[in-house]
């Protein structure tokens, strides 16, 4: 069996509540995958420069971060998370239907600034729901949601040429970890920051946070800026690639890392997060590196990207497991990691539109390949930390066990 009788027990218990979590993902992963392929297309709709519509992007994300940071909000209560999945997932909707009608980039930039609050709600709650549910074995079930949503987009997916005329899901006591301990850390960033649930943590603890969302700031970033401008890199020069060819290349990526979250589910079961991760980072760097060396190449930039998607797909859940692991899911990891994803997806795409605006096209691929060695230096750091914090807690559990001993003896 590709996994054993405790995990899919696990599944079993839970499917109903996974497969809810999995759906509302659907609306994420189509409002992520469709603006990188149609973003010319949106130019001309809005009558707008290159640099005017990446500000859609940057509205986008700007609350996208803003949803992620007051999702927590909602988890309160099992009907006040169901309710916001909800209402975020019809926004959604809505959003996709209104625009057509959006003919100023202003007006543009509100509709995905709607959508991607939205978004941050749902990636906040369902994420957060499922690392409760599975805690230790949550990385395999993390793999899936967001990639496989973009599929439907991507059978669908047409691009046009530019026209100057254009029952109860959870139980009542789904709060409380299998453990039996109460859901006391997780929350919005604001609950985190509460000074009675920071005291008398040590340093670590902190640092540990820090770095995590700093591996996902970068590489979230990465998929953002790429999926993002992939294919204004292939349509200009030196590449000067067809738009309807060019417009493939954002679906092959989405597909690779479709493919890659699957191959993870199965992955994070052989083999520990670190060793993952290492694998893929590495992995992120190389491709780079070799796509900045055959950057007038049109077939290794299609093979790149495909390299590319399937190295990068499982770096979120896999950091996301990873942290709540260390810290043994009582720190507010997983509001603090998305809510560092979202920042970076928002202000990495914004700096590579910049710089493709002043530098050219050969800058998309630097910025990512600079991108790229530096979240592998902050997760070598990560493993430095998680070490040190692993070995205090253990020398912390020694001594109080050490005094509990003369307590047992004189009563």
């Amino acid at each position: 069996m590709l996994l054993d009788e405790r995990i899919w027990l696990l599944f079993k218990r839970h499917w109903p509540q996974t497969l809810t979590y999995w759906s509302v993902f659907f609306s994420f992963g189509l409002c992520i995958a469709f603006l990188g392929p149609t973003i010319l297309d949106l130019r001309c709709q809005t009558q707008s420069t290159l640099q005017q519509i990446t500000w859609v992007f940057v509205s986008q994300q700007f609350f996208l971060l803003v949803g992620s940071s007051v999702g927590g909000l909602f988890k309160k209560t099992l009907k006040s998370s169901l309710l916001a999945l909800f209402i975020c997932t019809l926004i959604i909707s809505l959003v996709f239907a209104v625009i057509p009608l959006c003919h100023h980039v202003i007006l543009l930039s509100i509709a995905m600034a709607l959508a991607g609050k939205a978004m941050g709600v749902i990636d906040t709650i369902a994420n957060l729901q499922l690392v409760k549910l599975y805690q230790k074995d949550s990385a395999i079930f993390l793999q899936l949601p967001v990639p496989a949503a973009v599929l439907a987009l991507m059978s669908h997916e047409r691009l046009l040429p530019c026209s100057r005329s254009s029952p109860r899901l959870l139980d009542a006591d789904s709060n409380r970890s299998p453990t039996g301990d109460t859901d006391q850390g997780h929350g919005s960033v604001f609950s985190c920051c509460n000074p009675a649930k920071l005291r008398d943590r040590s340093a670590t603890f902190f640092i540990i946070h820090a770095l995590g969302g700093a591996i996902l700031f970068i590489t979230d970033g990465i998929i953002g800026s790429y999926a993002g401008f992939v294919y204004t890199y292939a349509v200009s020069p030196p590449l000067l690639m067809g738009h309807k060819m060019a417009g493939c290349l954002d679906s092959i990526f989405w597909a690779a890392i479709t493919v890659g979250r699957l191959a993870s589910m199965y992955l994070s079961y052989r083999y520990t997060a670190p060793k993952l991760l290492t694998v893929s980072l590495v992995g992120v760097i190389l491709v780079q590196c070799l796509l900045l060396i055959f950057y007038t190449s049109s077939v290794f930039l299609f093979f790149g990207t495909c390299v590319l998607g399937l190295c990068i797909s499982s770096v979120f859940p896999s950091v996301l497991a990873f942290t709540e692991d260390i810290l043994e899911y009582k720190g507010c990891a997983t509001t603090v990691l998305v809510t560092s994803a979202s920042t970076g997806e928002m202000l990495l795409q914004l700096l590579v539109g910049s710089v493709i605006h002043s530098q050219g096209s050969y800058s998309f691929l630097l910025c990512g390949t600079v991108a790229s060695f530096i979240g592998f230096c902050l997760f070598l750091l990560l493993l430095y930390i998680q070490n040190i914090h692993r070995s205090q807690h253990t020398d912390l559990s020694q001594c109080t066990d050490m005094k509990e001993k003369p307590k047992t003896r004189d009563s």
